[in-house]
This record gives C-alpha cells, structure tokens and sequence, in this order.
C-alpha cells in the first residue's frame, strides 16, 4: 500500500498541471487532423517536463519514449485528442460546431498526468520494459469528405488516427497497449466489454434525371425513388445477417433532391456496416453496395459507391482486464468491477491496435450524460482525469513490476490477427470502393460493378 500511495502522490502533485489542460482543450475543441492546437498544447507541456518528442507532422499527434533501463516489454499507454461536431449543444464552438462530448479532452489531460507522474523521483522504480506515451488524432467518425481528400492528397491512408499511426510505423516495437476512456455513473471506474464491432464507411449517389416533377415526370428519373428502393432493399437483407456477426447497418439521405416541382437528379446516401469481423464487413457491404445497386439499375439510375475502410473489431485482452479491475479495486474499494463478458456494436479504432498486439479499452467514470449527446459534460475533472492518470500509473505497475511478469505473460500468450502491416492493409483496402456501379449497355443489358 505504500507504494500505491507513493503513485498516487505523484499524481496529485500535478492536479493543478492536469486541470489546466483539461480545461484548455475544453475550450479549443477540434474534430479528428485538425486538432493543431490541442497538440502544439500539449507538444509544449511534455517538452516543459523534459520529455523528447516525435511528431506526426503533417497531422497532429506525437509520441514520447520512457525507458526503465531494464529489457522487458514496450508498452503503449494512448490518449485521444479529438472532438465531435455536436452545433446544437450548449457549449460548442460557434465557428465549427465542435464540443468534447465523449470525453477525449479528459484522455490526453490524464495522459499529460501521467507523462508528469512518471518523472517523479522513483517513478520507474522496479518496473522493467519501456514505456511509450502517445497522443492520437481522429478517432470520431466525423468529416468523411475532408477526411477522403487527405487520403487523396496522400496526407493519409486511412480515416482513424490510430490506424494513421500505425500505418506510419509509430507503433512498431510496441507489445501492448491501452487506452482509459471516460464514462458516467456511480463509483469511479469501469471495466472493458469483450470487444467491438469493426466498421466500413459508406457513401453512395444515386444519378437520375431531372424533369418537371408536374408537366412532364415521364422525362425524368428519379433518383430519390431509387434511393428509397435501395434503403428498403437494405431493410429485407437484415434477415439474412447472423446474430453471431453482429451486424448493424443505418443509412441516411444527406441529399434528397433541390426542389419539389423537380424530379431529383441526384440522391446521396450516407451509410455505416459495422460487424464482429472484418470478413462479415467485408460480406455485408458486398451484399449492401449489391442492393443499392440492383435498385438503381430497377429505375434505370446511375450510383456510384464510395466506400472507405472503417475500424477493425476490438479484441480486450481478458488478462489486462483483470489488472485494471484490480487497480480499480485498490483506488475505490467501495465500487469493486469485474471484467465485462458482453460484445459492443459500438466501433473505435483501438480495435485497428487490437489486431496487432493485447490492448485494453475500459473506462474511467466523471461524465454526466450520454456521450455523444447534446447533455453531455464533465461533471468531476477529479474522477474523469486526475483517477483516470491514477489507475493508469497503477496499470502500469502491475504490468511492469516483478521483471514484467504480467506483461511478459499477456503477450507470450496472445496470437494476433495480423503479423505484418501487409496483410491487415489488404484487408482494409477491400473496403476502398470507387465504382460506377451501373452500367447501360448499348445493347439494353445492364452491368453491375459494386466490388472491388
């Protein structure tokens, strides 16, 4: 218990540091690459506390390396960095809409906490290994246009940060990793689920013909009409989707048409596939992008698909799991957790870094509302960022101590999906669709392209 108490002062020395950002990036909130002055913030207050950094560049983010000076295992401790675009909640930014309202601010504040805890005196005492602290950009999935032309322009590969990261090779030579999200409720901590849906992105526009919708609608197609086939399309597969998969699926019209005395010449679907694996994503989009088509093709419409790799499903690592309930245990005894059995349809792409190495995604209470929600807030910065630098201090001693026990354990024991980037990237790139899916033939026949 001495010790234990010892991390925790070393925490509490630095609330003051911790409360500082929390409120900072609070109040400049940025949606995912564009979150230029949260990390110059931050790049500042690591450098101030002696830390040498590696920056992304040319998108935000960096990560720092700590060495305990004895060989063990590197583990990866992360911490978002972006907002969501909520306008309608009372505490946006009125210039862009953005607003904290899941609580990343509160990871990179505990984060900070915790870069600052581990230059106290005695810190890395014991422990053996390395340790290398990240922030990360764009985990919300948010600005899918702004997001393609960076991948366009080369800037990026994918739509995730982490998944950025890790295409970057800032991740490699780490063997185990977590992330500390915050949450709401009683007590002060909560465990990881078993894991989470993997996810593509979807974007289809529909093409038809524009006519007077009151003298002459025999001229026209009309592309809404094609549209509402395909989403009812979508409706009769969900029959066919395995309960074992998982799967979710939830379009919407982003555009519907300009005027009502004119048929609509152009119809735009946003759509999300989300699945308990990358090959029931993979087989639901397929068969998704198959009934958007066939419906287009019915109405004699043009569609084109746009489809961009989502996350990969999120894998906890059940022996991780249980060291943070343990932690938990020993910093609020009164709200004791044990490790979650149940499967999210929710996404994140820790999920990408759960195909690589053991991860853990749990939770650290002091939100009030839902997350994502227009009631959303931090109602303790103590629970939601100084715990949150606690537990994670006290995680990673109880994966580092003892020679790296723990951690030499999780990681001899875990086989991962992917052993090189190769093979996750073909994977991923299955979902990068551009299609002009419908072809009029001259001879009357109609060709449907809708696969990679």
């Amino acid at each position: 218990m001495e010790r234990l108490e010892q991390l925790c002062k070393n925490v509490e020395k630095h609330r003051q540091l911790i409360c500082d950002a929390h409120d900072f990036i609070w109040e400049h909130a940025e949606s995912g690459f564009k979150e230029w002055e949260t990390s110059g913030y931050l790049e500042k207050a690591y450098e101030k506390l002696g830390y040498t950094l590696v920056k992304a560049g040319n998108i935000p983010g960096f990560y720092t390396d700590i060495d305990t000076g004895r060989p063990g295992p590197k583990l990866l401790i992360m911490g978002e960095m972006d907002s969501l675009i909520i306008p309608t909640h009372p505490k946006a930014r009125k210039d862009t809409g953005c607003v904290h309202a899941c609580g990343h601010h509160c990871q990179s504040a505990a984060l900070l906490g915790v870069a600052a805890a581990l230059k106290e005196p005695g810190a890395l005492e014991g422990l053996c290994g390395s340790i290398r602290l990240m922030a990360v950009p764009a985990e919300e999935v948010v600005e899918f246009e702004m997001r393609d032309e960076l991948r366009k322009q080369g800037i990026i590969r994918y739509f995730g940060g982490k998944q950025e990261f890790l295409s970057r090779g800032y991740m490699e030579g780490c063997d185990l990793a977590f992330v500390v999200h915050t949450s709401y409720g009683e007590g002060s901590f909560e465990s990881a689920n078993k894991g989470d849906n993997g996810c593509a992105f979807k974007n289809a526009e529909f093409i038809g013909k524009a006519a007077h919708a009151g003298g002459s609608p025999h001229k026209g197609i009309n592309a809404l009409y094609a549209a509402n086939l395909g989403l009812n399309a979508i409706n009769a597969l969900r029959e066919t989707f395995r309960e074992k998969d998982c799967v979710r699926t939830h379009p919407i019209i982003t555009q519907g048409g300009s005027v009502p005395n004119a048929i609509p010449s152009k119809v735009v679907v946003e759509n999300m596939v989300r699945a308990a694996t990358i090959g029931a994503v993979i087989g639901t989009n397929e068969k998704i992008n198959r009934a958007m088509a066939g419906a287009a093709a019915a109405m004699g419409a043009g569609l084109k698909i746009t489809d961009r790799a989502g996350y990969s499903p999120l894998h906890n690592n059940f022996r991780m799991n249980e060291l943070y309930c343990k932690a938990a245990g020993l910093l609020d005894p009164e709200y004791p957790i044990e490790p979650g059995t149940e499967w999210s349809t929710a996404c994140t792409d820790m999920g990408d870094v759960s195909a690589f190495m053991p991860v853990l995604h749990p939770y650290c209470k002091g939100a009030a509302g839902p997350a994502h929600s227009d009631d959303y807030e931090i109602a303790s910065v103590e629970k939601a960022c100084v715990n949150s630098a606690k537990i994670q201090v006290l995680l990673t001693e109880l994966l580092l101590e003892n020679g790296a026990a723990e951690a030499k354990a999780i990681v001899e024991n875990h086989t991962p999906l992917y052993s090189n980037l190769e093979d996750y990237r073909a994977d991923l790139d299955k979902l990068m669709i551009d299609k002009d899916a419908v072809q009029m033939n001259e001879d009357g026949t109609i060709t449907l392209n809708y696969k990679e």
